[in-house]
């Protein structure tokens, strides 16, 4: 299957983005990340069935969602942020 590693890079932000959710997760002010959690969670999913019909991420894009993270997602949470790096390396931007 090709695009195979930027499929399951996106999946697995998809499914940290979940378990991020079940499990209540705060942004940096304290108010409810659900909503963001949310947000970010059908980001994904649209970016990733885009990704892998042209075989690539788009650079703009990626920027702009690591920014708009990186905004509200507490610096306790890694794995998050780690998920979105897990997509950068599976297709250089």
């Amino acid at each position: 299957m090709p695009n195979a590693e930027l499929r399951n890079a996106f999946d697995a932000a998809i499914k940290a983005t979940t378990r991020c959710r079940a499990s209540g997760m705060k942004c940096l002010d304290d108010s409810s990340a659900a909503e963001n959690l949310k947000k970010l969670e059908d980001e994904l999913a649209a970016e990733r069935d885009r990704a892998v019909s042209r075989g690539f991420v788009d650079q703009e894009w990626f920027q702009k969602t690591v920014r708009w993270l990186v905004e509200w997602v507490p610096e306790t949470e890694v794995n998050l942020i780690a998920a979105l790096g897990r997509i950068a390396r599976a297709k250089p931007l």
